[in-house]
């Protein structure tokens, strides 16, 4: 039986645009997908990301970045803690995304942070994913 996780389905549309060389994914919205998508605008692995109102419910559009000759700025994304396993790390224990080249995404109790962010305030939290 399947879980219903609306995270992982995030990361799976962006890895298969960004994989088909996409400009664009849309998705619907929620605060959470909201603040992954303002994460990634700030830490440059997309262009920017708008929500558009429907009629029935609103959809969180984001646009890909991509290099100079079409290279991928985002080369993976994982899903770290899922609803049937949830992975939290202490404030001395963040884990490193490829030797700091990468990003994790925290979500902690000041919000969703990435790790270099929650090092820096002495916070833990779970840990949502890995970009890189």
């Amino acid at each position: 039986m399947a879980v219903n996780d609306p995270i992982a389905d995030m990361l799976t549309r962006i890895r298969n645009a960004n994989t088909s060389l996409k400009d664009s994914v849309d998705m619907p919205v929620s605060k959470m997908k909201a603040e992954i998508a303002k994460l990634l605008k700030a830490e440059g692995y997309i262009v920017d990301y708008s929500i558009v109102r429907g009629d029935s419910f609103d959809n969180i559009v984001l646009d890909l970045k991509y290099s100079e000759d079409r290279q991928r700025v985002i080369s993976g994304l994982r899903r770290i803690s899922k609803p049937g396993r949830r992975v939290y790390a202490s404030k001395d224990r963040i884990p490193k995304v490829l030797g700091g080249l990468g990003t994790a995404v925290l979500s902690t109790s000041r919000g969703l942070m990435t790790g270099r962010d929650a090092e820096k305030k002495g916070i833990g939290g779970e840990v949502v994913c890995f970009i890189w």
